[in-house]
């Protein structure tokens, strides 16, 4: 079979085709949905606040395996500085070019490929699965992430169904398909402090109060201190400021406020009350008033000494001869909701060196081997006898 008979480029390109910019999904659930349909899954919608998701289950029987992933994507930037058009994916020397070829619409279209042909063998071969198949599709990963599969976990635990096992089709790998799976994600803590002074004119200090200047030290000390050393899994939660405004604009007035962003991204040897309540300390110690809001954007989780991360590695390297990478690094990912709830998981995808980026590509070979370790994963979870 030549690159361009390849069912899950195929696929892949009718899913970039669909210019579905988060939370629109343009209709690649809907596409998605079909095929599962077609393979025996029953298929549930479970849409909230515009954001379209879908649970596809098929048996009903444990262990439930899930294969979870987002067709929302991440706008295109500038059209002109792309090679082709971003929506019309374009191969080119084995490579296919397009938003959402690697976050992650080429992994879906593994997933639904790999499926179908392991439907097809076991029918071949008479045997029945040893559990349930499941996929959780949403249109809501790239925006805020709030109606989208944590709204669909909300629902399968209002009615007792439980995930065993899950493979997130996030791009996790580095230099080649496999070297790197993700077992876990660092958490994720933002913060919105405002240093409040007195404003005045910049020629008359003494009747102002500078929050750039009163803010100084208390930053330092929060850049400065060690939140934690990390542990088995996870590096050491690092503290990293992302935007500074103060000003009115004028040169010759001193500001009132001095806003700033921050981010913790923190390890499980923290927690988001224990970051919190250390920050507030250094800030109240060094006198300075000021006024701080919190948004926690997911926990810390880790999927450690686990037969299924182990048994993932083996399919891996068994189909590309690549000992994978265990690795918690990156941003967050819709895992954060999903591996709460007990459920063991792992992120498996196509090389991330080009997401979010202008000429978004993937190896047409990777998908096609991505979709048969896929394939391998699910018969080594779900063929009866295994």
């Amino acid at each position: 079979m030549s690159i361009q008979d390849s069912p899950t480029l195929a696929l892949t390109r009718e899913l970039v085709r669909r210019a579905s910019v988060t939370p629109d999904d343009a209709g690649c659930n809907a596409l998605l949905a079909g095929r599962l349909r077609d393979l025996g899954f029953t298929v549930e919608t479970m849409d909230r606040g515009g954001v379209r998701n879908f649970w596809a289950r098929l048996g009903d029987t444990a262990p439930v395996l899930c294969f979870a992933g987002h067709t929302d994507v991440v706008p295109p930037g500038p059209l002109k500085e792309w090679s082709s058009p971003p929506f019309e994916p374009d191969l080119r020397d084995g490579i296919l070019y397009g938003r959402g070829t690697a976050d992650m619409k080429g992994s879906l279209a593994a997933m639904v490929t790999a499926c179908e042909r392991f439907r097809a063998a076991c029918e071949q071969n008479s045997r029945s699965m040893n559990g349930s198949l499941a996929f959780l599709v949403t249109s809501d990963e790239e925006g805020p992430a709030a109606a989208g599969t944590r709204a669909v976990i909300e629902k399968l635990q209002e009615r007792g169904e439980h995930i065993d096992y899950c493979v997130v089709g996030e791009p996790s790998s580095r230099d080649r398909l496999g070297d790197v799976i993700k077992i876990g994600r660092r958490g994720s803590l933002h913060g919105q402090l405002v240093f409040h002074g007195v404003q005045g004119h910049i020629a008359y200090p003494q009747l102002a109060r500078n929050p750039v200047h009163e803010s100084l030290a208390p930053l330092r000390e929060l850049c400065d201190t060690v939140w934690d050393e990390g542990n088995e899994g996870f590096p050491p939660t690092s503290f990293q400021i992302s935007n500074i405004h103060a000003g009115t604009g004028a040169e010759n007035v001193i500001p009132g406020d001095l806003e700033v962003t921050f981010n913790f991204r923190f390890s499980t040897e923290s927690t988001r009350e224990s970051l919190r309540e250390r920050t507030d300390a250094i800030l109240t110690r060094h006198g300075v008033p000021f006024t701080l809001t919190w948004r926690l954007s997911g926990a810390p989780f880790v999927t450690l000494d686990s037969p299924f991360v182990d048994r993932v590695a083996d399919c891996i390297t068994s189909v590309t001869g690549v000992i994978p990478e265990r690795s918690t690094s990156g941003g967050t990912s819709d895992g954060r909701f999903i591996a709460p709830t007990g459920t063991h998981l792992v992120e498996l995808g196509p090389c991330n060196n080009s997401i979010h980026k202008i000429d978004e590509h993937v190896r047409v070979q990777d998908l096609d081997t991505l979709s048969i370790v896929y394939e391998r994963v699910m018969a080594e979870l779900l063929t009866a006898g295994d």
